[in-house]
């Protein structure tokens, strides 16, 4: 038996997985981020042991025979989070994650400081990494740099906890802005324009590599009758890869979570930063992902919701299993800025074309179309990039709405797979990893692909109604607003 424990931006979801690939049960906790002031984001790190406990804790409640005989756990969590340890290892203040929007001028700042950031890390300095938030908490909060004696992204923390070790995998390390991609290791020049060095990043090792193990005290705690292998596990998006077996370049899939990406695996470094392409390790030796990505995409129905003072369901029951046409009113999905291609932070959402005979299904529509455009931004980012994208599989929770997949579908101009459980893709992933770390089977023969549910195939004249469309959608977006 083995885990795989997710520590998402809105909950931590955990799947416990058997011998034979089966997922035996899932469990979830919820997280709640903070927005202290706007453009904020902030998470308390004390939460996500809460949530991350809950979920073994509840499973031993149901299933504790299978989860007796957990063998393997992995990991994976969102990913650029800082958090700052004192000496003791407890928490300066909460963790800035991922969308924070506040380090802009310090970005522009690492890049003076650090001319070979972009041919390092094979990324654009952008508020949403770690590096620029340490300088953002040196000018502003110098007691806690000064204090800061370990720095952990998400899931690191969550080992710490879990362990008692310091260990990161090599797929959330790129998304500091201290890793060499190629080399696969910190950067000493990166970690000194931020005023730090080595002794203050955690260990590194590869996603499917044995890290660590439970300490006891969690072991007995779960009814586990050894203390289980940790594996280096991975950032959501490697572990998601991992789930779906994209492991081999020409594979490509798109994650609808909290925030959204289109992913493809290479086996070298196909950077293109000017275009905010991102390039993190993969969690598998010997490869890495190429990825655009947007801040905002499942997070989006999360917010019309609230707008509308109805369930996610409810919004999207009306709009069937597919679009007749593209909605009259357009959506820009910035609800906490933007990453490909705009490199904006500070540009907000928009919503265009309203009238008195709007009505609910209208903007619901919208907004789907409207994350579905963002993405295809992030297509032609990657193929400025020499990366074509053929065909996508979906994972994430918005995996789940068929609508939503089939205006994919027809925006991206390439058919769309679904899974069983894309929901869990990350958790699934983080669960083969720490199978790997315990078993030393062959990758391949571990992460194959999962069987596809359901294709969504372009449609020729809808495709062409939204590919016109997509040029006037451009249109809306104003820097910095």
């Amino acid at each position: 038996m083995y885990l795989g424990i997710d520590l998402g931006t809105s909950a931590v979801k955990t799947a416990l997985v058997d011998d034979t690939q089966r997922v035996v049960a899932n469990r979830s906790h919820p997280i709640e981020t903070l927005s202290p002031h706007s453009g904020h984001s902030e998470q308390d790190p004390r939460q996500w042991i809460e949530a991350a406990f809950a979920t073994p804790d509840a499973l031993k409640a149901d299933h504790p025979r299978e989860l007796a005989a957990v063998e393997g756990i992995g990991l994976s969590g969102q990913m650029h989070g800082a958090t700052l340890l004192d000496a003791d290892h407890k928490p300066l203040r909460p963790c800035i994650i991922w969308n924070d929007g506040r380090a802009v001028a310090e970005c522009r700042l690492l890049e003076e400081r650090w001319p070979g950031l972009r041919s390092a890390t094979g990324n654009k300095a952008m508020p949403g990494f770690t590096a620029p938030k340490l300088l953002w908490i040196a000018a502003h909060e110098p007691e806690i740099f000064a204090a800061t004696k370990l720095v952990l992204q998400p899931k690191a923390y969550l080992r710490l906890i879990l362990s008692g070790e310091a260990i990161e995998d090599v797929s959330d390390a790129s998304g500091s802005l201290w890793l060499d991609v190629t080399r696969r290791d910190w950067s000493d020049e990166g970690l000194a324009a931020t005023g730090l060095s080595r002794a203050q990043m955690p260990r590194l090792v590869e996603g499917c590599a044995p890290a660590t193990r439970l300490t006891r005290e969690l072991a007995q705690r779960w009814g586990m009758t050894k203390q289980p292998a940790i594996a280096g596990g991975a950032g959501d998006n490697p572990a998601g890869a991992v789930g779906i077996g994209a492991i081999r370049p020409g594979s490509a899939f798109i994650s609808l979570g909290t925030s959204g990406a289109l992913l493809t695996p290479t086996d070298a470094v196909a950077a293109n930063p000017e275009r905010v392409v991102h390039t993190f390790c993969h969690a598998i030796p010997g490869m890495w992902l190429q990825a655009g990505a947007i801040l905002s995409a499942a997070s989006c129905l999360t917010w019309a919701a609230r707008l509308f003072g109805a369930s996610e369901a409810e919004l999207l029951a009306p709009l069937g299993q597919r679009p007749q046409a593209p909605s009259p009113v357009s959506f820009l999905p910035y609800l906490s800025g933007e990453r490909t291609p705009h490199d904006d932070p500070d540009v907000r959402g928009l919503l265009d074309g309203l009238d008195h005979g709007t009505d609910r299904s209208a903007i619901m529509q919208a907004v789907l179309e409207g994350v579905a455009f963002a993405l295809a931004d992030c297509r032609d980012a990657l193929a400025s990039a020499g990366i074509k994208v053929a065909e996508a599989d979906v994972i994430g929770g918005g995996s789940r709405s068929p609508f939503w997949l089939a205006v994919l579908a027809n925006v991206l101009r390439v058919p769309i797979h679904r899974f069983a459980d894309g929901e869990t893709g990350a958790a699934f992933g983080a669960a083969r990893l720490g199978r790997l770390a315990v078993t030393g089977e062959t990758i391949t023969s571990v992460c194959t692909p999962p069987r596809r549910i359901t294709t969504f195939e372009p449609d020729r004249a809808l495709s062409e109604a939204y590919a016109a469309r997509l040029i006037e959608w451009r249109k809306l977006y104003r820097p910095g607003h």
